[in-house]
């Protein structure tokens, strides 16, 4: 067989893991820079994907969140929720390469199917912790890409509010909806490099651009003042280093799943270097005044820096509504048997449907900031949080599966036992503290925005618009005198 045309695959050991690496043709220029455009495999590819795709709008949401919680909660909650983030994420990496190494060793091939989250339960667990996982997964990836809709029409109105919030809603659910032609997270190379630089160019014009203003006359930081706010503040970070609701997808796009493990760590701390001095900053400059305006944009004086990041910003929704997304497109397809379809517009076309509900959900609800905090404790608290680390425990319960184990934990973790122990504090603190408490402070603050908004409202926190100015008199406008004005009114009532 002539090598050079033909598809061979390298079978690679790595531990116990065997990895499964298609290499293609002969490499020309055209293949060398469509492969350094759009196919990532590497370790580099998926810290990219992590970092950009954890931090996104809620960014520009964080210092609303301070406000509710006070300057030294905010920053607490940011370094506590981002270390349980970076665990959960390493359990569910443990998770996949424990599961594709059972399967490959059944001769599985996974060349044209990608792994998702839901078939490792199914795999490890049975079908009930499959549906489970699927249901929470599957619908906090629809509200997630509804949240990217809604930031969207609310960053685009700061620099042009000709159109309200949801006509803008409107455009831009027509513009996301063109991430059907993106076949797979390997091709979010060049996207996820440039939306870690939108990101680090706006959290640092948000830094320095409050430190320049300087504190607004007046400046309250009363925060933390009322429990329903400071538990909504809290569920919002919870939300913030809850990005994982991917990891799986980005794994499965690399050559060597195994290097995940710390991956999330790393782009957890840099993503802390960008969401700490900037809500930081922001809250220092205009403090209570920030309860009413959950975008940090509204704030701040117009000017092309802060035109520049908004633009940034919609570029980098844009992607991290493909993020999202494409999950969901994956889901969708295997359900209506187009999963393994070669014809990438088939497979455009039958995703379709798939944009139309996160569209009008985004009309319905366009409550940029506490619909965060509602979907952070009523989904992200159970898919990325609660849901990993029961299936951590329950997948090596036994003494067999624990010593047959891919990856078993370093003896940093305290082996077994150290393991467990944090994922009941785990499963403990975000089931009492993120969906009990959150998600009673969250639908508390969110069925407040639907009794002042409204649903479907047209333009959600915008400023009250005032009324024209009544027309200016000038030489040639004809001014009625006393005589004529009484000549009219007999005329009213003068009966012929």
């Amino acid at each position: 067989m002539d090598e050079g045309r033909e598809k061979v695959v390298e079978t690679v050991l790595a531990g116990n893991y065997v990895e499964m690496e298609v290499e293609g043709k002969p490499k020309n220029v055209k293949s060398t820079i469509s492969n350094f455009f759009w196919h990532g495999g590497s370790a580099y590819d998926a810290w990219f994907s992590c970092s950009s795709n954890q931090v996104a709008q809620v960014l520009l949401t964080l210092p609303y969140s301070f406000s509710q919680l006070g300057m030294l909660s905010g920053i607490l909650f940011q370094i506590f929720y981002g270390l349980m983030g970076s665990w959960t994420a390493y359990l569910i990496s443990i998770l996949y390469v424990e599961y594709r190494t059972r399967k490959e060793r059944e001769k599985a091939d996974f060349r044209n199917h990608v792994i998702q989250w839901f078939e490792v339960l199914d795999g490890l667990l049975g079908k009930h912790w499959r549906n489970v996982g699927l249901g929470f997964n599957c619908t906090f990836l629809l509200f997630g890409s509804v949240i990217q809709l809604i930031a969207c029409a609310s960053n685009i109105y700061y620099i042009n509010d000709n159109l309200d919030k949801r006509t803008w809603t409107y455009i831009f659910g027509a513009c996301c909806a063109t991430t059907v032609f993106i076949p797979s997270f390997h091709n979010y190379r060049i996207w996820s490099f440039l939306g870690l630089i939108m990101t680090t160019y706006t959290a640092w014009y948000l830094t320095i651009a409050s430190l320049l203003h300087g504190q607004v006359e007046g400046v309250k930081h009363t925060g933390p003042a009322k429990m329903v706010l400071y538990f909504t503040g809290a569920t919002n970070i919870l939300y913030t280093f809850g990005g994982h609701a991917v990891t799986v997808e980005i794994m499965h796009a690399m050559w060597k799943p195994q290097k995940f493990k710390s991956i999330y760590f790393w782009a957890t701390a840099y993503v802390l270097t960008l969401t700490l001095p900037s809500a930081s900053a922001v809250y220092w400059a205009f403090g209570d005044s920030l309860l009413n305006h959950s975008n940090a944009f509204a704030l701040l004086p117009r000017s092309p820096w802060r035109n520049m990041a908004v633009i940034l910003m919609l570029i980098h929704q844009f992607i991290t509504f493909g993020f999202a997304c494409t999950p969901l497109y994956f889901v969708w397809e295997k359900a209506i048997g187009m999963h393994e379809c070669k014809s990438m517009c088939k497979r455009a076309a039958a995703r379709l449907p798939v944009v139309v509900p996160i569209w009008f959900l985004a009309i319905i609800f366009p409550f940029f900031g506490p619909i965060n905090s509602t979907v952070g404790s009523l989904l992200v608290s159970f898919t990325v949080y609660i849901i990993p680390a029961l299936a951590h425990m329950f997948t090596f319960r036994s003494a067999a599966a624990r010593e047959n184990a891919v990856e078993p934990p370093p003896k940093f973790f305290g082996r077994w036992v150290g393991t467990y122990t944090i994922n009941v504090f785990v499963v403990v603190w975000v089931f009492i503290v993120g969906f009990g408490f959150g998600g009673w402070a969250s639908m508390t603050n969110f069925i407040h925005q639907i009794d002042t908004f409204g649903l479907f409202t047209k333009c959600y926190q915008c400023p009250p618009q005032l009324p024209p100015p009544p027309p200016l008199l000038n030489a040639t406008t004809p001014i009625a005198s006393p005589t004529n004005h009484l000549q009219l009114l007999g005329s009213v009532f003068h009966k012929p």
